[in-house]
């Protein structure tokens, strides 16, 4: 693959977070990509950071925004998508930092037909307090800063910073939607138009992104697994308001079951 990547980035009000994100995307050793802040609602504080970072002019970025009306992840993502001009998508949320190499590697996964789900490490709130506060520059550190780490208790695990070029492996579970999370995810941009990108009758947190890996899946879009090669570090939050929880979970079962169901009637040609 040797295109334009669009690398779509979401955010809610945290701006110190995504200051950190937005870092790590700077420092790519792979500089053929944009960045689209697809901003959930956010306050001043964001949109300030955001000008800043866009009048650097490091790298293309623009600033998609919708007003807050509860948790909206997946209209925003789809409003971000609708003027990506990238050939493939790149989602990846605003409170994770990536590694130099992460653009670079999803180009070098990317392959048509396939979506590419990425996995992450997670950190604990003190230890991200104290990563956001010190800014501490992650996507810049060494192993043994990391193996530290693991043995202080401050992330849980080292497994997905090991890189694996076994290609054979990757394509062994050409139909699993588990585990498969919009905080990195690859996709081209012609699959997820051809299913109408994210369902937003999935108001509230939870399962947008399952719906659509599903989805993709029944549209014969194959897994490719990109595990032990594109890992983020996803800094310490708060659990989302789960209130819509259920109703989403009954939406998920359903589109499990109906093998038929590609294209949600309410994405992102609302949009194009």
């Amino acid at each position: 693959m040797t295109g334009l990547i669009s690398v779509i980035v979401t955010t809610y009000n945290w701006p110190q977070a995504l200051a950190a994100c937005l870092r790590s995307l700077l420092a790519q050793t792979d500089r053929n990509f944009e960045i689209i802040v697809a901003d959930d609602g956010s306050g001043q504080a964001t949109g300030q950071l955001i000008a800043e970072f866009m009048s650097a002019g490091n790298i293309t970025m623009r600033h998609m925004f919708h007003e807050d009306q509860g948790f909206r992840a997946g209209a925003i993502r789809n409003k971000a998508a609708a003027v990506a001009t990238g050939d493939y998508l790149l989602f990846v949320d605003g409170d994770c930092v990536v590694f130099p190499h992460f653009i670079a590697r999803h180009r070098q996964l990317a392959e048509a037909g396939h979506f590419v789900p990425g996995n992450r490490i997670l950190l604990n709130r003190i230890y991200t307090t104290q990563v956001l506060e010190q800014q501490i520059a992650l996507h810049r550190a060494s192993i043994a800063y990391f193996i530290a780490q693991r043995l202080k208790g401050n992330i849980n695990r080292l497994l997905p910073l090991a890189y694996l070029p076994a290609a054979g492996l990757r394509h062994l579970h050409p139909r699993r939607w588990q585990k498969a999370m919009t905080c990195n995810l690859g996709v081209w941009k012609q699959d997820f138009l051809a299913i109408n990108g994210f369902d937003e009758q999935f108001q509230g947190w939870g399962f947008e992104d399952s719906d659509l890996v599903i989805r993709l899946i029944h549209h014969g879009v194959k897994r490719k697994e990109g595990r032990f090669a594109v890992p983020v570090l996803h800094l310490w939050h708060p659990q989302n308001d789960r209130s819509r929880h259920d109703r989403n979970y009954h939406r998920l079962k359903e589109r499990l079951a109906d093998k038929a169901f590609v294209r949600c009637e309410c994405g992102v040609d609302r949009y194009l």
